[in-house]
């Protein structure tokens, strides 16, 4: 064990879920159990195996910084460890902040793993300044109750530096050392052929204004085993629910979209899992896109993958860990799978791999955490127990009409419906006791100046405002999707 750890060591890990829950499609989408971005469970999962060895237990905390209060984590826990990405950016800010909030009421360590800065290809940190001082008050805090910052490459680690921070170890992301110092990826075939199995991947930016969509529609006509697979939450709903209410519903070009041709052909697909997403990459030939876990999830699979750079965040990462990448900006008009293919050397990627993962384990150390492959049985039971469990497979379009495929869906929405109507009843009741005890207050308070009623202004605005406090919040808890 590290000096530092206790004898039973109990964590409290910020993930959506934790790999051993089973959560059916509906309620995995109704929960947003990956917080709008499947490749964020890659990260959390591989954390959760790396941290939990025979003297340590991992408990997910759900991604809500309010999740758990600090009081109750502070008693129960001897470390909170927060696995990020680009957390940097400023449509981020809102959540870092109430992230730091929770972190500077902690008394106990607290660990951040992978988390980066987001900017362009250029590194220019420019769109970040206005967030300075969100980000100095959530690295100050975390530096407070840790010996380091862990970040995912050079242009964060020159960025917190640049803001005066020293104490930042470049450890990369923890997904790709899920299996620990081995790493084995190989291409299984020469060349890619037409009968090839590629998969691809895209965000809705990259597809609709960098490029992407051309690149998708050219391979989808020469390569008729392709298969795009998404990441986004309203990516899920659309293969699900045919559901186009979110603003992505708009980018037709994606290819989770009802109206595209790889929809219509049932070639998508959203994981809500990590371990079925890798299962189902071992049988391809190569994977390539600009979704920088979804091109991980390939190589933990051991598929050659290809990632085409749209920012700084896959950028430092591809270039930490030595991923064959080209940069969107700069991908040759005509370009093909095939040729990506032949321009793949996994050689720097695999062949330094234990030298990275030594470095990992050494930032673990420092920061008093044990890990599995060291102090443990090196993930064997985590696999044997995830095995043992029948999570569900990928999203896919939704395409069937028979009475299986509807019994599903119409289901899960009646006993949906069943609970919206429970909780409406009990507001009802709640919402009548409000009105009671208005009216009585009213009474209570009014009294006769020179022969007039008057009923006092503060006393009525007070229940109207326990009236917003005992009906509005748990209604706009449930219009939200039921998030506590």
């Amino acid at each position: 064990m590290s000096p530092n750890a206790s004898p039973t060591q109990r964590i409290l890990l910020r993930s959506g879920k934790s790999p051993y829950d089973v959560v059916p499609v509906e309620e995995a989408l109704h929960r947003d159990v990956f917080a709008s971005n499947a490749g964020n469970l890659i990260f959390s999962d591989a954390t959760h195996k790396i941290l939990e060895t025979p003297h340590t237990t991992v408990v997910s905390n759900g991604i809500r910084a309010d999740g758990t209060p600090a009081g109750r984590i502070n008693e129960e826990y001897d470390a909170f460890v927060v696995p990020l990405a680009n957390a940097f950016r400023p449509s981020f800010e809102a959540s870092l902040r109430r992230l730091t909030r929770l972190i500077s009421q902690l008394k106990i360590p607290v660990v951040v793993v992978g988390i980066g800065a987001q900017a362009g290809l250029d590194y220019n940190p420019a769109r970040l300044k206005p967030m300075e001082p969100a980000v100095r008050e959530f690295v100050s805090a975390v530096l407070d109750r840790s010996a380091s910052i862990g970040v995912r490459g050079e242009f964060t680690e020159k960025y917190l530096n640049g803001l005066g921070f020293k104490d930042v170890d470049v450890i990369g992301c923890p997904s790709l050392f899920m299996y620990g110092k081995e790493l084995v990826v190989q291409k299984r075939t020469q060349e890619l052929t037409a009968d090839s199995r590629i998969a691809i991947n895209g965000s809705h930016n990259a597809v609709r204004s960098q490029g992407l969509g051309r690149v998708i529609t050219r391979t989808h006509a020469r390569y008729p085993n392709l298969r795009f697979i998404g990441q986004n939450l309203s990516d899920a709903r659309q293969l699900h629910w045919r559901d186009l209410s979110d603003p992505n519903g708009k980018i037709t070009g994606m290819p989770t979209h009802p109206d595209h041709p790889m929809y219509r052909e049932g070639k998508v697909r959203v994981y809500i899992d990590p371990a079925t997403w890798i299962d189902d990459l071992r049988d391809f030939d190569f994977s390539f896109g600009s979704r920088i876990h979804g091109n991980i999830a390939a190589l933990l699979a051991g598929t050659p993958a290809n990632v085409l750079c749209s920012d700084s965040r896959t950028l430092e990462l591809c270039r930490y860990f030595e991923i064959p990448h080209h940069t969107l900006d700069r991908l040759p008009e005509e370009i093909d799978p095939a040729r990506l293919y032949e321009e793949t050397d996994l050689g720097a990627l695999t062949g330094n791999h234990h030298e990275r993962f030594e470095r990992f384990t050494s930032f673990l150390d420092r920061n008093g955490l044990d890990n599995t492959f060291t102090h443990g049985d090196g993930g064997a039971a985590y696999e044997k127990r995830l095995r043992s469990l029948d999570l569900p497979g990928g999203v896919r379009p939704w395409l069937e009409t028979d009475p299986a495929s509807l019994i599903a869906r119409f289901g899960w929405l009646h006993t949906r419906v069943g609970e919206l109507a429970a909780d409406n009843a009990k507001l009802k009741k709640e919402l009548a006791g409000v009105k009671a005890e208005a009216k009585t207050a009213a009474k209570t308070e009014a009294k006769t100046v020179a022969g007039k009623t008057t009923v006092l202004a503060p006393a009525s605005r007070s229940v109207y405002r326990k009236a917003r406090r005992v009906v509005g919040r748990p209604l706009r808890r449930a219009l939200k999707g039921g998030r506590g």
